[in-house]
């Protein structure tokens, strides 16, 4: 048993999410969104060099010395997988420990619209789940591509750093790559999967230009593609894809971005009433001929008529999530007013000291 294992499974046992070890601090976990301490003492330096090297492959660990910084996946038992991320900080070494379920869990158990269902069953275009760090928009895609890999007969091709989900091949077949260990980087193997005979290719992130070039590449020429992005809604995801191109190519990429995007799910994590979980609650755009003529004209702010308009379409607006969630009693005021865009909206529920903007 690795030295680490021993926080790992206080992480496991206690319903954690997050594994926070940091040099001259005690190590804490985040549960439900908070964080806590689960023991006094701080963390030497002695200390964390022996377990973080030693669930680290002696390659990697150099490596890690040289740049201070990694990012990789480890498995301490058929149960439990973490994404680990090593850094160098002002105290000395640090990692953040995430915990990924090695069981997939279905759109139904996370809550999600059924209507999400529906972009799995598409040939081709481009839709992207977004939302902050730490909101569950990898789970999200995991269950969507495991609903995929359930129902169709498709080559499905991942491209991940790290790989966090491992999907076994059911009525599919997945390949799964890892940025680093398989490829160089994201746009190389964006470009390979152009060359495997791919039906659908899920980019775990889309935060450069060439990536995003890429990915938009790909999804017009006629593969459906995952991916993700951290924007909170609709209307933000597309200005950020749009505004990562150089001004005299921004008409253009409007033009692709009409006509490939399919949808948005964008999602966030909110704390329940009752302080003993997190309730995911979405913003669901279906690109339909309105919202296209929109992207098109680049007046992005008017996707929010075409939100509220399409419930019929199965559409959902974020701020209609969010006071759903209110009126079931399943988050509180406050956390409905910290979470909410229109925060006048919210008003009435408004915490003593935050500000109404």
């Amino acid at each position: 048993m690795a030295y680490l294992d021993q926080f790992f499974q206080v992480l496991v046992t206690s319903g954690g999410s997050d594994l926070h070890m940091a040099q001259g601090s005690p190590p804490k976990i985040r549960r439900h969104g908070g964080l806590h301490a689960i023991r006094p003492e701080p963390l030497s330096e002695e200390e964390m060099t022996y377990m973080m090297a030693e669930i680290c492959e002696p390659e990697r660990w150099q490596k890690f010395l040289e740049l201070g910084d990694m990012d990789f996946a480890y498995q301490m038992d058929a149960a439990s997988r973490f994404r680990c991320n090593y850094l160098k900080q002002t105290n000395g070494l640090g990692c953040v420990f995430r915990i990924i379920p090695t069981k997939i869990m279905t759109l139904e158990q996370l809550g999600i619209p059924e209507v999400v269902k529906d972009f799995g069953k598409l040939r081709g275009g481009i839709v992207l789940v977004t939302g902050p760090t730490g909101s569950g928009k990898s789970t999200t895609l995991a269950a969507l591509i495991d609903y995929i890999n359930t129902n169709f007969t498709r080559h499905i091709v991942t491209i991940e750093e790290p790989i966090e989900f491992v999907h076994p091949n059911k009525r599919s077949v997945i390949t799964q790559r890892e940025v680093h260990d398989h490829a160089p980087s994201f746009p190389v193997a964006l470009k390979a999967a152009l060359r495997e005979d791919a039906d659908i290719l899920l980019v775990g992130e889309m935060r450069d230009l060439e990536t995003i070039s890429l990915a938009l590449t790909a999804a017009e020429t006629g593969l459906l593609v995952f991916g993700t992005l951290h924007t909170n809604n609709a209307r933000k995801t597309v200005d950020r894809l749009i505004d990562v191109f150089p001004a005299d190519q921004q008409s253009q990429v409007r033009t692709m971005l009409a006509n490939s995007l399919r949808g948005v799910v964008a999602q966030l994590l909110m704390k329940t009433a009752n302080g003993k979980g997190r309730k995911a609650v979405n913003e669901i755009l279906i690109v339909n001929p309105a919202a296209s003529a929109i992207i098109r004209e680049g007046a992005t702010q008017k996707l929010q008529d075409v939100l509220v308009g399409g419930k019929n379409e199965g559409m959902q607006f974020m701020d209609d999530a969010i006071m759903d969630a209110l009126k079931q009693g399943i988050v509180s005021g406050e956390e409905a007013f910290l979470k909410a865009t229109d925060k006048n909206r919210f008003k009435q529920f408004m915490p003593t000291g935050a500000p109404a903007h």
